[in-house]
């Protein structure tokens, strides 16, 4: 795959996400893709990406995500961007790198780097969540 085409599934993801359109995120992953919040357990497999989701997604009111740079380098595509959203009440904004690997237009991983209390905090959490 080439640049574009490879943004172009990324765009496609952001577009989902912010549609909150779970199963077509799922859809966009390999079957045996990853989503890795760095700072917590990989994620493998359409199953359990659908189960992370289901926990992201309980009680969210809202979602946007605003994209600030993308591009490829080595191969793989970086998003700097904004997530803003609220959830049960409470909002939340938190600045995310991604770093995803496409192969034959799916993602085979996703790599999140995001301070993890800005989060919980925007979520209005004082704990953490099951991952």
């Amino acid at each position: 795959m080439d640049d574009a085409a490879k943004i172009k599934v990324v765009t496609d993801m952001i577009d989902a996400w912010n549609a909150t359109d779970w199963e077509r995120v799922v859809a966009l992953f390999a079957p045996d893709g990853v989503l890795h919040s760095v700072m917590s357990a990989p994620v493998v497999g359409h199953a359990a990406i659908r189960e992370r989701l289901a926990v992201l997604s309980d009680g969210l009111e809202s979602l946007d995500i605003r994209t600030k740079a993308v591009g490829v380098i080595g191969g793989r595509v970086f998003v700097e961007r904004l997530d803003v959203f609220d959830v049960r009440g409470n909002h939340g904004e938190v600045p995310v790198v991604g770093i995803l690997t496409i192969e034959d237009g799916l993602v085979t991983e996703w790599l999140e780097y995001y301070d993890r209390a800005t989060l919980l905090s925007g979520m209005g959490l004082t704990a953490d969540f099951a991952h």
